[in-house]
Parts: C-alpha cells; structure tokens; sequence
C-alpha cells in the first residue's frame, strides 16, 4: 500500500497578522493508523520542505497520543521536514491520498492546479481519496470524469459553519467548508460539533473535523483493503 499525504504550504490566516498552516493532530493521527497498517507514505505539498504547522494545534490542549508519538518521532520530523513538491507527484505511484485539515489548505489546496489534477486522477482511477476537517476545501473545484463537481451527489462532510463560528473565523477564511460543499450539489451531513464524524461514499472519505481524523484514515484504509 502505498498512501500519499498531502499539507499545506500555506501559512497565513487571512489578514489577522497570525499564523495557520496544517493541524497537527490530523496529520499525526492518519499517519500513524496508516503506517502502523504497513503503508508505504509519502509526503508532499505545494512547495515542498517543512510545511508549516498551525501554533494552535501545538498548543497543550490540543495534544494526543498521536501527536505525542509523532513528537518523540524522528524518523516522522523528518520526513515532515523534507516534503515532495506536490509538482513533482506522479499519482500513478500511489494507491490512495489523505488529505490532512488545518485552516491553511482553503488558502492554497483549494485551487492549486497540481492538487486538482491529482485528485481528478485518482477518482478517473478508482483510487480512494480522504479529507478531513478543513482538508474537505481542496474538493471545490475538483471535477468527476462527468464533468460536473466531484462532490455532486455524493454524501460528504467537513468543518461545519458552527465550528467555524466557533473559532471566530466566519469572516476571516476565503470560504466556509459546509457553504461549499452544498454549492457544489455535495450531500453534506454533520454530527455534533467537534465529535466524530467520518462519511463515505464509493472513493470519497471526508471528516468533520480533528477528532474524526483517525477514523477518517481507517475508513481510507478498509477501502484500499478491500
């Protein structure tokens, strides 16, 4: 099994002067479930090299045993730090892609050509894609081989516009993960806020938010099991 893993380069949150960049609970958790599976993983982002991590989801409550894990993880630091220009990917290497949250992929992800490109590969190839959280964003101009929105007609999920009023960042992000989904025909269900919640539908795994990551990439996993 080989599994690309996809961040962020994008480090700023609009223009409050602070930082975002990837969650890092959402990465540490997908990859230790797939890794742990036997995964072969590959990281990589719009730039290449570290990408950069969201200070909050450093900050002590936001901490896990995966991100602790990750933490003590050197082997993982570095692989982080040496990320794949996403320019530089060829989908054909790879059985499936995760796609971890974090504010910064509305920024950038969403409309990077290269992204798209690959996700359109993998769904023309029958290849599982996942999201979760803020990661759900980079499906919004993504097309199915009908040429109409990939998420059209597909039950999906993704940070809800409560969560996001949660944070305070109604007004500060480029566009509203649940607003975006619908506007593209996306079937878009949500659970309590913050709690877990994982939707698949064919190919297409997307979560809600940072607690639904580990069971996001566990739905990826019992796809490309199958």
């Amino acid at each position: 099994m080989k599994v690309l893993m996809v961040l962020t380069s994008h480090d700023k949150l609009g223009d409050t002067g602070k930082k975002t960049g990837f969650w890092l609970e959402e990465f540490a958790a997908p990859y230790y479930v797939l890794k742990d599976a036997g995964a072969t993983i590959t990281l990589a982002s719009p730039k290449g090299g570290q990408p950069p991590l969201d200070p909050k989801s450093d900050e002590p409550d936001a901490q896990t045993a995966a991100t602790d894990r990750f933490k003590a993880d050197e082997e993982a630091q570095r692989l982080l730090g040496a990320t794949t220009p996403l320019s530089h990917i060829d989908p054909a290497d790879f059985d499936a892609v995760f796609y971890p949250g974090g504010h910064g992929p509305l920024w950038d992800l969403a409309q990077d050509k290269d992204s798209i490109a690959l996700i359109e590969n993998f769904a023309l190839n029958g290849k599982p894609v996942a999201a979760v959280c803020h990661a759900p964003g980079v499906l919004r101009h993504v097309k199915g081989k009908d040429g109409q929105p990939l998420v059209n007609g597909r039950k999906v999920t993704g940070f809800t516009n409560s969560e996001e009023e949660a944070v305070g960042l109604t007004q500060v992000v480029p566009f509203l993960v649940e607003d975006m989904l619908q506007d593209r025909g996306g079937r878009y269900e949500k659970g309590a806020d913050w709690g877990v919640h994982v939707v698949t539908d064919g190919k297409l795994v997307t979560g809600q938010n940072p607690a639904s990551s580990e069971e996001a990439a566990k739905a990826l996993l019992r796809l490309m099991q199958r």
